[in-house]
């Protein structure tokens, strides 16, 4: 199985448990480097030849990706009327184009096996909002028609694809907001405290294994209650 973005946070945590289950399991990265146990190869999503590279080089080592979880992901936040163009497109590149590369490139051994397992990581604002995160929000939700339309394609050949929706989750990035706003976003998640990487790794773990195999095109929410509805 392959995890894009592997060497922090969520995709950190996701490729540890896959390898705790007795998975094979490869990680991309930028920089950095995943968990013990993981193959982590050099790869950027916003580049096919790229993408293509490090698919090879994961089927050479380990053999076919069965599992893909697309984490890959950046941030640019800033307010519409102060984003650029370039603001918008660099983030949609990556978050959603980045997808389509990936999971393209996947889905041909995927066919070839008649097995597959796509797991999308999108985010609560995806459908929830979040003011100052118009590239991202829009990058994010776009996922949810992606797993769906993939799920008319190939759910036929033994292949399911499905997103899962964080909230706030215990990373550095959290960790670094100042006290008062972590208080005030917890005081908006009914759960009352963010979620623990691991948290959601279990919630892909789950819907990648033969318990969920018929579970697809499914919108999966880790976010405390935060999102209820949306």
């Amino acid at each position: 199985m392959l995890v894009t973005g592997g060497n922090r946070g969520i995709g950190y945590a996701i490729a540890q448990r896959f390898v705790e289950l007795g998975h094979r399991v490869a990680v991309t990265a930028r920089s950095g480097e995943g968990p013990e146990g993981t193959l982590t190869v050099r790869a950027d999503v916003t580049d096919q030849a790229s993408v293509d590279a490090a698919f090879t080089e994961v089927e050479q080592q380990l053999g076919p990706v069965e599992v893909l979880v697309a984490n890959a992901g950046v941030t640019r936040d800033m307010l519409l009327m102060r984003m650029s163009e370039e603001d918008f497109t660099s983030v949609v590149d990556t978050n959603l184009t980045g997808t389509f590369r990936v999971v393209k490139r996947a889905s041909k051994g995927m066919l070839k096996g008649r097995y597959g397992r796509i797991v999308l990581i999108s985010s609560v604002v995806g459908l929830y909002g979040s003011a100052g995160q118009v590239n991202y929000s829009s990058s994010k939700s776009a996922l949810v028609g992606f797993a769906r339309s993939v799920t008319r394609e190939l759910g036929g050949r033994g292949i399911t694809a499905n997103v899962v929706a964080p909230g706030f989750i215990e990373t550095d990035m959290t960790a670094a907001l100042p006290e008062e706003q972590q208080a005030q976003y917890k005081a908006n998640i009914p759960a009352g405290r963010f979620a623990t990487p691991d948290e959601v790794a279990r919630v892909v773990s789950w819907v990648a294994s033969d318990d969920a195999a018929y579970v697809s095109g499914a919108v999966i929410p880790v976010d405390g209650g935060l999102g209820m509805g949306h």
